[in-house]
């Protein structure tokens, strides 16, 4: 029978670092509470933002806004439009005015069209409303 060698002893333990003097975790603290402040105070990159008709039959239309603050390019959207409809007319509407109408076209399942970013200014409602339709979506700008 042979002899099975014996395990090597484990490694002398080593103490853990000295803990750092108080005042160096003080002012770990004060710069990571200082940056927390800077990034909750900081104003947001961007103001995109989507809303649509909460109907379950009929169109459903949608305006999405992208940008930032007041200047925003204008989206309106009719997510379920009947399969042969390839093109429809679809209004853009400032705080109730109307502002252009323009000719949506289909892409995928979806009738859209894209106004180019314009500076709205900020709370002011942009809305959009396909020809044929009662329905109009509406947001407002922040």
């Amino acid at each position: 029978m042979t002899a099975v060698p014996a395990a090597p002893a484990p490694p002398p333990r080593t103490p853990p670092p000295p803990a750092p003097p108080p005042r160096a975790r003080r002012s770990a603290l004060t710069l990571a509470l200082a940056g927390l402040a800077v990034s909750l105070a900081a104003t947001p990159a961007a103001a995109d933002s989507s809303a649509c008709t909460h109907h379950f039959s009929g169109p459903q239309i949608c305006i999405r806004l992208e940008g930032q603050g007041g200047r925003n390019a204008v989206t309106g959207i009719w997510t379920n439009p009947p399969r042969e409809v390839t093109s429809r007319a679809v209004s853009l509407f400032r705080n109730g005015q109307l502002i252009d109408t323009a000719t949506a076209t289909r892409s995928g399942k979806a009738l859209t069209y894209t106004w180019p970013a314009e500076d709205a200014g900020t709370d002011t409602e942009l809305c959009v409303k396909f020809r044929g339709s009662k329905r109009m979506a509406c947001q407002t700008t922040r």
